[in-house]
């Protein structure tokens, strides 16, 4: 009977589970397009393309630049900015957010390339979207939680200078290697006579032109206004385009400039590989000076990596989700189902790591995007870019690949939270700081695990060292003390039983001068352990040792389970009635076995009074009858 009856809640359960998954609500929610598709229309197309186009015109040189911030050749950049734009828009529940190779990502894939072997990247990128799919199957994002927004700013930022300052050499015409700020500064000033005047200027005037064409989007004349005619309007779009489009029209013209002067009077960025990459499986093993690398070492050669760099993805793509989600509930599981699936078939297309790109981002919101069909015009411009403009990108100078890294990773420097998070509170500064000069002057992924240990080693002081207020209260006719109260402002574990238990003894033989009755408040106990019982039974027996009354007050049902369970003889009140009437028993020496006041005014709980699961109800708090409270001590 038992048999039966287990296996058909067991069927059911299966059911119940199968019928989840297969619902309408399940389709929708992990396919997001089945709800914007049914309601798409002509207003949603043109919004989508006019944003795609800008993103497709941005995307571009950025994909050429990063892919050079990654050690690689630029084609590499290209693979990696269609096959993101094409999943998302199937898997993606933010309209606004594009994903594609980002300042973050690919320095963090020139950290991990080994020997900048582009199957390392692209070996990479299919693991990032393995683990980040797999961390949404078991709902781990809540994980991304432990990493505090002053954490992300100083890895951000430090990451922002890391960027700007590797650009430094094809922005001076030098060559040479650098692997951090302060090697990146260093070279550049030892070779700072051999400096290339046409690409410096190349590169400062494409810096003060990228500058002000992105301030002309904030222009008061970039915005259409209702009375505009068509014409008004016409040139109001077309401005705020080229503001948008910026860095495809300072590389064009730089180009130009380049393919009109002397083949050797600037830098360029070289033959590109022509064509679309082929569509086929990851490398699971590369060649090494004639040496066959497998799988295994490659994965032990990429050490950190597998882990830090699907964190750093998820960890950009859900925090610029949140920030243009317009008010809306973003879906992290979601977010990191479609970003998993976006590596892990970029992967197929020689794709390095990818996440969400905020400046990108920006542009598309701001550019009316409607829908994340915008995505598919993004990846189809990129497309016709490998299949017809290779040859041309050839003629780009670097100093203005340069000058793009530059201009966009400037503004990653959140030099404004730094108030803020000083005025909100003071110490959130030291895993700010700890973070930012860690991965300034250290290693970035470093720089996160120590900012996170910061963060953790500050917690963790709050749980084990827990504020204590301890307060006298007066007799009614305030002759005398009545009993001193301590109240801890958290909860009872195993880290802070020792300083709660050290906070009520110092009480006990202080204000109380080892007679008067302690009252411990136990309102803040959402739970207790075993430690922390045997701790309280250890405090138990020096009160007791001293001949000195000590009761507990607002003791949850959880609480007095536990701590009954070890503490053979312990007096809990449940009311201000309660506590008079234990101080006038311990006046009196008149402590029995059970005391009351009406009806039941206090108890003495013991083991041998039988189940725990039978006390009394949730305690309620020592209401207004309670005398005055004089504050006398806060530890």
């Amino acid at each position: 009977m038992n048999q039966n009856s287990n296996t058909r809640s067991v069927s059911d359960i299966v059911q119940a589970r199968a019928r989840k998954f297969f619902s309408k609500k399940t389709l929708h929610q992990r396919l997001p397009i089945t709800q914007w598709l049914p309601k798409y229309n002509l207003e949603s197309l043109e919004g989508d393309m006019v944003a795609g186009l800008t993103v497709g015109l941005t995307v571009i040189p950025q994909g050429i630049a990063y892919a050079l911030v990654a050690g690689l050749t630029p084609n590499y950049g290209l693979y990696s900015a269609f096959m993101g734009c094409f999943v998302y828009m199937f898997l993606g529940s933010c309209k606004d957010i594009t994903i594609g190779p980002t300042a973050i990502m690919s320095i963090m894939t020139h950290e991990y390339s080994v020997d900048k072997n582009p199957d390392y990247a692209i070996l990479l990128c299919f693991l990032s979207g393995i683990i980040i799919f797999a961390a949404a199957v078991c709902n781990l994002g809540f994980l991304i939680t432990f990493i505090s927004k002053p954490v992300i700013a100083g890895f951000t930022s430090a990451a922002a200078i890391s960027i700007a300052s590797s650009q430094l050499k094809g922005l001076f015409g030098l060559s040479y290697q650098s692997e951090s700020v302060i090697e990146a500064f260093s070279k550049l000033f030892e070779n700072i006579g051999d400096t290339r005047w046409q690409d410096l200027t190349l590169g400062l005037c494409s810096i003060v032109v990228l500058l002000l064409m992105r301030k002309l989007k904030d222009l008061k004349i970039t915005k259409v206004q209702p009375d505009d005619s068509t014409y008004v309007r016409i040139g109001r779009k077309m401005l705020f385009l080229i503001s948008v489009g910026r860095n495809a029209i300072v590389v064009i013209v730089a180009g130009i400039i380049a393919f009109a002067a002397k083949s050797d009077t600037f830098t360029l960025t070289g033959d590109i590989e022509a064509g679309l990459p082929a569509f086929k499986a990851p490398p699971f093993s590369t060649w090494d000076n004639g040496t066959e690398i497998y799988f295994s070492e490659m994965v032990s050669n990429v050490g950190a990596g597998i882990i830090i760099i699907p964190l750093i993805s998820i960890l950009e793509s859900i925090a610029i989700a949140s920030a243009f989600a317009g008010g809306k509930t973003i879906d992290a599981t979601q977010e990191m189902y479609a970003l998993g699936m976006c590596n892990i078939l970029g992967a197929f297309v020689q794709s390095i790591p990818v996440t969400g790109s905020f400046s990108r981002t920006a542009v598309n919101s701001t550019s009316g995007v409607k829908t994340p069909a915008g995505g598919i015009v993004t990846g189809l411009l990129v497309v016709l870019a490998l299949a017809f403009l290779t040859p041309y990108f050839k003629y780009i100078p670097k100093a203005t690949l340069s000058a793009v890294i530059i201009c966009a990773v400037i503004f990653m420097v959140e030099y404004e939270t730094v108030r803020p998070i000083w005025k909100a509170r003071q110490l959130d500064q030291i895993p700010l700081w700890g973070t930012f000069l860690t991965c300034l002057f250290w290693k970035l992924e470093f720089g996160i695990l120590v900012g996170v240990g910061i963060n953790l080693a500050i917690l963790l002081y709050g749980v084990a060292r827990p504020k204590v207020n301890v307060s006298t209260v007066l007799r009614k006719d305030e002759s005398g003390p009545h009993y001193v109260l301590v109240e801890p402002r958290s909860g009872l574990f195993f880290p802070s039983v020792d300083h709660i238990r050290g906070q009520v003894t110092k009480a006990g033989v202080g204000p109380a001068e080892s007679s008067v009755m302690v009252v411990v408040d136990c309102k803040h106990f959402t739970g207790i352990d075993y430690t922390a019982t045997k701790g309280m039974k250890s405090l138990c027996q020096d009160f007791e040792r001293r001949h000195q009354p000590l009761v507990f007050t607002n003791v949850t049902p959880g609480v007095e389970r536990g701590l009954c369970s070890l503490i053979d003889d312990i007096v809990i009140a449940r009311s201000s009635d309660q506590i008079d009437a234990a101080y006038k028993s311990a006046s009196s020496n008149a402590v029995a076995e059970n005391l009351y006041s009406g009806d039941e005014a206090i108890r003495r709980v013991s083991r041998s009074e039988g189940d725990p699961e039978s006390l009394g109800p949730l305690l309620e708090p020592m209401n207004s009858a309670r005398p005055i409270i004089v504050p006398a001590h806060n530890p």
